[in-house]
């Protein structure tokens, strides 16, 4: 079985590699393959123009999805198993609603109070917007991080997290009634979600951040396992459940709170991923589960992002649009797949 296990990730991994070959290749202007080869290997003499589109446009997004999916696929499943929920996901905790507060204190005042609206200051402005989520979405991961000192049941910390939820969105609400409309505009563009917002120096940071973060998530592998088990035996086999819950939601809520920052909130895919790679692999063990979501999450993400720059089509579409096509079916044919396994038995 383990060998099946290996054969599968590896053929994973062959498909990531296909899916970041097409996302250079595929888009609104055809570049043959040979081209992309001397572009990336610096060789040949190809228009500035395929270069710029290949070095600043697709290959960044590329591999911003790659990370992304990857850390949303990871957060995914770890929200899962601490909460015991098939239906738990990154922003179950209100963590993408504080993201989303952050950017909305910052873009929705920044017209109203500087008179300058905030989408017209380029660089400037997107780095403004990537540090007001990471304080947003920290925020109200501390607020959580305190509360589960405080409170004993999963359920109890699951419902506080979707009241955070409903109240940045209250609040997101009221800015939206004192604003300009170029700033609610830009506001509604960002939540739409996006792989394309990260480049240059700011793509190299949160590649660099999420090739951190990930491994570090994989210590707590024995950790997650012994929680599948139950608080009653995990406790007996030596495990402190608090802190165990608190390690699981801060690496969690930290890709959720990073990729959200740069990414926007993309929905779905800390979802979907986790329930496709138990369905693929037919396991509940973690050292299986996580390096398969990871991967998974990774490839998934490389097909949303290939999907919103549909060759021939100009532009792109909102990645949240994609994903949630993309992900409703996988949650909805994996939900309906386990009920009828049970009813069989």
């Amino acid at each position: 079985m383990r060998y099946t296990h290996t054969y599968r990730m590896l053929l994973i991994l062959l498909l990531i590699l296909v899916l970041l070959l097409l996302n250079l290749l595929l888009g609104s202007v055809a570049i043959p393959a040979q081209s992309i080869w001397n572009i990336l290997t610096g060789t040949g003499n190809e228009p500035v123009s395929w270069q710029n589109i290949v070095w600043k446009s697709r290959l960044p997004q590329a591999l911003t999805a790659l990370a992304a999916g990857a850390g949303l696929a990871v957060s995914g499943l770890q929200m899962q198993t601490v909460f015991r929920n098939p239906l738990a996901g990154p922003s179950v905790l209100g963590i993408s609603s504080g993201a989303s507060m952050g950017v909305a204190f910052v873009i929705l005042l920044s017209g109203s109070l500087g008179g300058v609206a905030l989408s017209r200051l380029g660089v400037m402005g997107e780095i403004a917007l990537s540090v007001a989520a990471i304080i947003g979405s920290l925020s109200v991961m501390a607020l959580i991080v305190y509360v589960s000192q405080k409170v004993k049941g999963n359920v109890t910390l699951l419902i506080i997290g979707v009241m955070i939820g409903y109240v940045s969105n209250a609040v997101i609400g009221v800015l939206k009634f004192f604003s300009v409309e170029e700033d609610i505009r830009a506001y509604v563009i960002w939540g739409l979600g996006s792989f394309s917002r990260v480049s240059g120096n700011q793509m190299m940071l949160f590649v660099t951040l999420m090739a951190i973060l990930l491994p570090l998530s994989f210590l707590l592998i024995k950790t997650l396992n012994l929680m599948l088990l139950g608080d009653g035996y995990a406790r007996n086999l030596g495990l402190n459940i608090k802190r165990a819950r608190l390690l699981v939601i801060v690496s969690a809520g930290v890709l959720t709170a990073i990729v959200t920052a740069y990414c926007g909130p993309i929905i779905f895919l800390g979802l979907a991923v986790p329930h496709l790679a138990r369905a693929m692999f037919q396991t509940s063990d973690h050292r299986t589960l996580m390096p398969a979501t990871l991967l998974l999450g990774a490839a998934l993400a490389l097909i949303c992002n290939l999907l919103a720059r549909m060759p021939g089509f100009e532009g792109a579409l909102p990645v949240n649009s994609v994903t949630a096509l993309v992900g409703a079916p996988v949650v909805a044919s994996v939900l309906f797949n386990k009920r009828k396994n049970d009813w069989n038995e």
